[in-house]
């Protein structure tokens, strides 16, 4: 997956308020680790309604960062852990690394 996080719809529902971007960026970077380390939690337990419970969370911050070929991938672990098939997870959690690294330079 070669998309790249960005803040263009951040930017776009602050519509050029910067209290309101800089508020939206910090509910992400606060938000982001806790579902991240509950979703590994649940996928350690083998938990894996739990855990799609937290991809779906988690989905919404993948689609605010513009990363739209990881939210269709999010969606598609999603319902394939409520299946408790887990074959998308190494991807999904690439996908998550990249939201990390990329949160950590705002």
């Amino acid at each position: 997956m070669k998309e790249t996080p960005n803040l263009n719809y951040v930017n776009e529902l602050a519509a050029g308020d910067s209290s309101i971007k800089t508020k939206l960026i910090s509910i992400m970077k606060k938000e982001f680790p806790e579902e991240r380390a509950e979703f590994m939690l649940y996928m350690q337990s083998a938990n894996y309604t739990k855990a799609s419970e937290q991809v779906h969370k988690l989905k919404h911050k993948i689609n605010i960062l513009g990363l739209q070929e990881g939210y269709v991938l999010a969606k598609s672990f999603e319902n394939d852990l409520k299946k408790n098939i887990i074959s998308l997870n190494k991807g999904f959690s690439k996908l998550l690394d990249t939201i990390e690294n990329y949160l950590n330079t705002l």
